[in-house]
């Protein structure tokens, strides 16, 4: 039997408020914010989808990338989540789950919280109590009860979590792989931006 494959998901249909301007279609170098984060996820894990709002402009994406897009507005990232695994082939086993406002994303990262998610339905990041719910690998499995949450308008997703077999993946997991985290630093405001354009060399 071949090994089933694993994806990728990036969400990329929040408001990007306290940025004033689409997360998505920010540059960084030569592309933007997007792009990047598919381009860095890619070297992990296909196929790759990008779920975004109803009426959201993306920029130009590879063409094997599937574009999904969020069934209501305003549910959060359960929301995203429910669209980028039904957008799924039927050979995926699991999926990557990461926003689009991590532009310093490390590849390795990616691999080693797949390898923590065997035998588990979902594996998340979680510090000092903190969950990082797009920082996180979902089997297919965790979709009829990411259905059930939101047709109950539980939208958090600690709901989810407690619900399935979830392994809480430690920092100290990923000394090897992300000693930094740099996966885990998403963007919300021109500060953060500048700053992460600074740290990867772009001036």
């Amino acid at each position: 039997m071949d090994a089933m494959a694993e994806a990728g998901i990036v969400l990329c249909g929040g408001k990007s408020t306290r940025m004033g301007s689409s997360k998505a279609l920010l540059p960084f170098g030569s592309e933007t914010m997007l792009q990047r984060v598919v381009r860095l996820l890619g070297q992990v894990v296909s196929p790759m989808v990008v779920v975004a709002a109803i009426d959201q402009e993306l920029p130009a994406l590879p063409r094997d990338v599937i574009v999904a897009r969020d069934e209501r507005e305003a549910r959060g990232p359960l929301e995203g989540l429910r669209a980028g695994l039904k957008a799924l082939p039927p050979d995926v086993d699991a999926a990557y789950v990461t926003s689009c406002d991590v532009p310093l994303l490390v590849p390795n990262f990616v691999r080693q919280m797949l390898e923590l998610a065997h035998g588990y339905d979902i594996a998340v990041m979680e510090i000092d109590g903190f969950t990082h719910p797009l920082s996180a690998v979902y089997r297919q499995t965790t979709l009829p009860r990411i259905e059930s949450l939101l047709a109950e308008d539980r939208l958090r997703p600690a709901f989810l979590f407690d619900a399935v077999r979830t392994r809480r993946v430690k920092p100290e997991e990923m000394t090897s792989a992300d000693p930094q985290l740099h996966t885990l630093r998403n963007l919300n405001t021109r500060e953060d931006y500048l700053g992460a354009l600074a740290e990867a060399g772009i001036g």
